[in-house]
């Protein structure tokens, strides 16, 4: 694998509610410290529909900050977005993918139609708009998959983000045409599954992630995540294929351009 443009891509992080305790409360110098770092890119996922414009309006800010927009499995309690109000949305010049989306049966229960419906409201969408999904999924394995299945999603690809499950889901979605994205979990002690199954991630088919200010990986765990600390996730992939750390950085940020907006995330913009 040729070693080049090994700049960092946080494919996933909430720019919407990182801490900026560190940094005076001041947004502008928390990007200065990020992109110093050596991460490139960021995708900045809203957490909810409230926060989509606040992300937008970070994407039009900063050229190297990308926007999707989605309602998560999780948001409840507001109206559900229809697939024309996601497409015209999603035809923001900086949005890059609808999500994110998909189950989460940890955090709910009880009847979970709801969660199905917005499932393929959002792959409609993404069919429509051709842009890839963002997908969440957690105790959801079998479900996850028959909806993408069903609705066509591998017309469109995606990531299924902050992968958790097992390997088998892993290789139903490669097939499926989704790319892995892996996050600081995987840096943790008790997460030896975890990091058997990304090793056998195809190398041109990982993501690497923070989900900040979430999941903060080791060495920083109990302190707020950010997308600079996307670099131990590098690390972390890196050593479990046998790759020099800039060629996995430089793989994963070809993954990132291949898959949300290939013409336009150059690495000077």
């Amino acid at each position: 694998m040729k070693k080049r443009n090994a700049m960092l891509v946080d494919s996933h992080c909430h720019l919407d509610r990182v801490s900026l305790k560190a940094y005076d409360k001041d947004f502008a110098a928390f990007m200065t410290a990020t992109l110093a770092s050596g991460v490139g890119h960021m995708l900045g996922v809203p957490i909810d529909r409230e926060n989509s414009p606040k992300a937008r309006a970070l994407g039009a800010l900063y050229p190297r900050v990308w926007v999707s927009v989605g309602a998560p499995p999780n948001e409840t309690n507001r109206q559900e977005p229809e697939p024309d109000e996601l497409v015209a949305l999603a035809a923001d010049p900086r949005n890059v993918a609808i999500g994110e989306t998909g189950l989460d049966y940890y955090r709910s229960e009880g009847d979970l139609a709801w969660q199905h419906q917005r499932f393929r409201h959002h792959i409609a969408a993404a069919r429509a708009c051709g842009k890839p999904l963002i997908i969440h999924t957690r105790e959801a394995r079998a479900d996850t998959l028959r909806i993408l299945r069903e609705e066509g999603a591998r017309e469109v690809g995606g990531v299924l983000h902050c992968f958790t499950e097992d390997w088998d889901m892993a290789s139903q979605a490669l097939d499926l045409g989704f790319h892995i994205s892996f996050s600081g979990i995987i840096t943790f002690p008790g997460a030896d599954d975890l990091r058997q199954g990304a090793a056998r991630v195809p190398p041109d088919r990982l993501l690497i992630e923070t989900d900040s200010p979430y999941l903060t990986p080791v060495p920083h765990r109990g302190r707020p995540n950010e997308p600079r600390h996307v670099v131990h996730v590098a690390d972390c992939i890196a050593q479990l294929l046998d790759l020099d750390r800039e060629v996995l950085i430089a793989a994963t940020g070809d993954n990132f351009r291949r898959l949300f907006q290939p013409a336009a995330l150059a690495d000077t913009a």
